[in-house]
């Protein structure tokens, strides 16, 4: 993966959370989609990712506090806005980001914690597309759509499941093993390319679970 692509896959799967955490702060929609715009503007404008090194913390961490950072500063926000307001930096999900922060839940009080929940889902949604298209590919769509509700958690009737597949018990076990690990696999991967070092991917993996 080229560098320009790494990046436009990062701006990707933190456009949402970070938008979401500037309508928390009772900015407008049209508003907090030119901030957000204007936000990943001013970072590949100034190569800001370039700070975003270990002694700074997590990717995810940087760029929550970066974007604090942003917002406090209303002459600068001002003239980004300008410079990047209304700019398509990344392709929006088909889903009007808009149209989805109304269908969220009351925002928890805690707004750090509300960011790191968006980006969990964020995270888990990407993760879970990416497993749909490699099980499509594989001519395995039907297995993905009876038994992707394993990976998340809900109450799951294997016997009936298997009955749905017409495969036997055992098999129904087996394709969910194997469809949990990949589907781990696949979150390790982008979680790596979040963070300064490998040793890092465990405990985020952990901090994911628990802001879900």
């Amino acid at each position: 993966m080229t560098a320009r692509m790494a990046l436009e896959e990062l701006c990707k799967a933190y456009w949402y959370p970070l938008y979401a955490f500037v309508r928390s702060r009772g900015h407008s929609a049209n508003d907090a989609q030119d901030l957000t715009q204007a936000f990943f503007a001013k970072i590949i404008e100034s190569n800001g990712l370039a700070s975003a090194d270990e002694s700074r913390g997590r990717f995810r961490s940087y760029l929550l506090g970066a974007m604090k950072h942003f917002l406090s500063h209303q002459r600068e926000r001002a003239a980004s806005l300008k410079r990047g307001g209304g700019t398509q930096i990344i392709q929006f999900d088909s889903l009007d980001p808009e149209a989805r922060y109304a269908v969220e839940p009351s925002v928890n009080e805690d707004l750090d914690a509300e960011f790191n929940r968006q980006w969990a889902q964020e995270i888990t949604s990407r993760a879970l597309d990416i497993l749909r298209l490699e099980m499509t590919e594989a001519g395995k769509a039907n297995l993905f759509a009876v038994l992707k509700v394993t990976l998340t958690g809900k109450e799951f009737d294997r016997s009936l499941a298997a009955e749905q597949l017409a495969i036997s018990d055992g098999a129904a076990k087996v394709a969910i093993h194997r469809m949990r690990a990949r589907y781990r696999e696949v979150l390790r991967m982008m979680i790596a390319q979040t963070v300064a070092d490998e040793s890092e991917v465990d405990d985020e993996m952990r901090d994911l679970v628990k802001a879900l």
